[in-house]
């Protein structure tokens, strides 16, 4: 692997933003629908993704398997990175330095929440409709939501931060002033899609998606 690391780490690179990158803002405009159109909206919303044509072939290709392997290498890279933003510590080493700890926050975080959500409607414990109340089950436990909030700003800033790198290492922003303009709309990338997050989280801890949850046990009991 050394002996290809340009290629590899380019790889690595278009990886984290297509169609990983992608993901994450599907991801965040769709549980938005939580806090913008309550329990139905955020239903109809995973409705509609999971009304797609050959999703599952999408999932595996598109998702699992970048992110597997965009997880796995990041690992690497990680382990393979001088950490040294406290010795220079400016601003760029310390986004560095935060890419590698959020890279692995993220894989973690990514991992357990798939793990609740689609591994359990994969199994047939849940279904697509009951989501919302899972959520609602997640996001009113306190360790849960927090850890839910840590991972989701690791994730997004993982994902801005690694925009920001991959529009440079692609020859994309040259010069200094582009590569300034960037910096700014990525930070600006950062702030509105980790605001579409907490927004969603807090969403699902409200009434709305707590009476979902009680009506969808309550069929259960009864089927």
């Amino acid at each position: 692997m050394k002996g290809n690391s340009y290629y590899w780490r380019k790889l690595h690179s278009l990886l984290g933003v297509i169609p990983l990158g992608g993901f994450i803002l599907v991801h965040a405009l769709t549980n938005y629908q939580a806090f913008e159109r309550g329990p139905e909206g955020f239903a109809n919303g995973v409705h509609f993704i999971n009304s797609l044509p050959i999703v599952p072939i999408l999932e595996v290709f598109g998702i699992y398997l970048p992110i597997l392997f965009h997880g796995i290498y990041g690992l690497y890279m990680a382990y393979q990175s001088n950490l040294n933003s406290g010795q220079y510590s400016y601003s760029r080493n310390w986004a560095f330095t935060l890419q590698r700890i959020t890279g692995v926050i993220t894989f973690i975080f990514v991992f357990w929440h798939v793990y609740q959500t689609r591994f359990q409607v994969f199994v047939g414990n849940i279904t697509h409709e009951d989501l919302g109340s899972t959520m609602h089950d997640i996001a009113t436990n306190p360790l849960f939501f927090i850890f839910y909030v840590v991972g989701v700003l690791a994730a997004v800033f993982h994902f801005s931060n690694g925009l920001w790198a991959f529009l440079i290492s692609w020859g994309i922003t040259i010069s200094p002033k582009a590569q300034k303009v960037s910096s700014y709309i990525c930070m600006i990338i950062f702030v509105l899609v980790s605001a579409l997050f907490i927004l969603s989280l807090t969403a699902f801890t409200g009434d709305e998606f707590k009476e979902a949850a009680s009506a969808a046990l309550a069929w259960t009991n009864i089927g």
